[in-house]
């Protein structure tokens, strides 16, 4: 069984979390993944700083910039995840970002790369299913899942095309801008929950708005996990090095309401 199998099968919805590598500096960095997992995350997203985080709100542009500044490199980024993948033996690390670090000296040394790390899976923004060829097949051949990304204006014509080489788990964007912005309503991501299982077998996963464990816990009624990134990242803007206690402790209420929503 994969790592994301056994972490999406455990009879509730899992909760996925996602930080900025490097954020506030490479060597911060492994204790504060650390916290995620002490307090109940079940999969973790490590992003990749980028200058032009299309995708992104305030909060991951400026965690990209102070990751940036503290001198960040994809080395750092590749060896923090091969001591995470010891640490924790068992838990789903993916890497999200965007195609420019991912493809620059290719994707097949990428990949390489992810699966020398022990990286489960690769989330990335800016590469369409249409442009697959550009990167998934190089993870697909080294065992790397291509997680993809549905949105509200996926429609029934394209969701074949976003499933098709698909692997992980689905991560549903819910509403149509950037990161920490606003939230959708409950009614549409039930209702696209709904029609996303409808066409595949794999776990849907809600991100994008989910700030609380009030609204983790509504939307993790409908769906088979739910993903919160800004509202930890504005953690580590607050205290830096510091924050691990502070994120083990929202972790483990944003944990406590997913994994007891049912």
């Amino acid at each position: 069984m994969s790592r994301f199998a056994a972490a999406f099968q455990k009879g509730r919805p899992a909760l996925v979390t996602f930080i900025t590598a490097g954020d506030p500096t490479p060597n911060a960095t492994p204790a504060i993944l650390d916290a995620l997992v002490e307090g109940g995350a079940d999969v973790i997203e490590l992003g990749m700083p980028f200058t032009d985080p299309m995708a992104d709100g305030p909060a991951i542009q400026a965690a990209d910039i102070r990751s940036m500044a503290a001198g960040t490199t994809t080395a750092d980024i590749f060896r923090i995840a091969a001591d995470f993948r010891q640490r924790h033996p068992q838990v789903p690390l993916v890497l999200m970002g965007y195609a420019n670090p991912m493809t620059i000296r290719g994707p097949e040394w990428f990949a390489a790369e992810c699966a020398k790390a022990g990286v489960d899976g690769v989330i990335c923004v800016d590469i369409p299913s249409e442009e697959d060829a550009e990167l998934g097949p190089a993870l697909r051949a080294a065992g790397v899942s291509m997680i993809r990304l549905a949105t509200p204006t996926t429609d029934a014509n394209r969701l074949p095309a976003v499933l098709d080489g698909s692997s992980g788990f689905l991560y549903y964007i819910s509403v149509a801008g950037v990161t920490g912005k606003q939230q959708a309503a409950l009614g549409s991501i039930e209702e696209a929950v709904t029609r996303l299982k409808a066409a595949t077998d794999l776990p849907v996963a809600v991100g994008f708005g989910v700030r609380t464990p009030e609204q983790a816990r509504e939307i993790a009624k409908a769906a088979d996990g739910v993903v919160v990134g800004s509202a930890l990242v504005e953690i580590v803007a607050e205290h830096g090095a510091n924050a691990p206690a502070s994120l083990r402790a929202y972790t483990r209420a944003l944990a406590d309401a997913v994994h007891n929503a049912r």
